[in-house]
């Protein structure tokens, strides 16, 4: 068996074996704050942002798996009915996160479900517009009955994977990520333009950033650099390939991608086809015309 430091890798990148071990370790939990303390205490060397990461991305990957069960119209009316049922006789129960828990079902996904039974329920002729349903979801005292609204908010309150809030989150997070690589590369005193000013110049699919000066980091040149506020796992990181890092190879030359919250580590072996993967910004910074770029931070 490996030992725990052959399966370390510095810094937020763990080996594939390291990361298995923990995808089969949260197929147990449910997407509670319970389930972040219980990470933490099992993979201490790892930050609470990284595990979080790694937690909700395989989470969503179990609720894809089983979305078609519990979206069958026979499962979702049981669901349904158990809530009504039950709000009748422990009203201030949590009885959405219970159900969720049970059914292994993501909080805010149920409480979509739910809502939407609701809203059929007392517009049998008229169905709910998704419109409507994102708003009540996103604020649930909107839905006229308090019990259920209650209920709903518990849900997303509670959830750390789906739903308005979790959603508002991560474009947050993605957001101050994207500014703290402008402020890095301006620290540098390093010409770019982001992607909002290549948007203006008529580019569609872009990186986060292209160089007007290129730069070079462990030898490799670099054009553009692309921020992810997540963990780059097998699945993700093949499917930004297939989608972005490959066509802005194309169009832009090499670059390099930052995941913030870190990636695994056999992941970085595509260095000599153009791509350079780092859990930060990179300390050793070259510029093709001045030489190492000091870092002032």
């Amino acid at each position: 068996m490996d030992s725990a430091a052959d399966k370390r890798v510095n810094g937020m990148q763990v080996c594939r074996a390291e990361y298995r071990a923990i995808g089969r370790f949260v197929e147990q939990l449910r997407p509670t704050r319970q389930c972040m303390k219980t990470l933490q205490t099992q993979f201490p060397h790892l930050p609470p942002s990284t595990l979080l990461s790694i937690f909700s991305q395989e989470y969503q990957k179990r609720m894809k798996r089983s979305m078609g069960r519990h979206h069958a119209p026979d499962v979702v009316k049981a669901y349904y009915q158990r809530y009504r049922s039950e709000a009748k006789t422990r009203p201030t129960a949590p009885l959405l996160l219970e159900l969720a828990n049970q059914v292994d079902l993501s909080p805010a996904l149920l409480a979509r479900l739910i809502v939407e039974c609701f809203l059929e329920e007392r517009e049998a002729s008229v169905p709910a517009s998704r419109h409507i349903l994102n708003n009540m979801l996103r604020e649930p005292y909107s839905i006229p009955d308090l019990l259920l609204a209650k209920h709903v908010e518990q849900c997303t309150v509670n959830d750390c994977c789906y739903g308005p809030l979790v959603d508002c989150i991560k474009h947050a997070i993605g957001l101050e990520h994207e500014d703290l690589l402008r402020d890095k590369l301006r620290e540098r005193s390093l010409s770019f333009l982001d992607e909002n000013q290549l948007r203006v110049k008529g580019y569609d699919k872009t990186p986060d950033i292209i160089l007007e000066v290129p730069i070079a980091v462990d030898g490799h040149i670099v054009h553009w650099i692309e921020s992810k506020a997540s963990f780059g796992d097998d699945h993700s990181h093949r499917t930004y390939l297939n989608e972005q890092f490959w066509s802005y190879c194309n169009r832009f030359g090499p670059g390099l991608v930052i995941y913030w919250y870190g990636f695994v580590s056999e992941l970085d072996c595509q260095r000599d086809r153009g791509i350079l993967l780092r859990d930060g910004f990179p300390s050793d910074i070259v510029t093709l015309c001045q030489g190492p770029a000091q870092s002032r931070v």
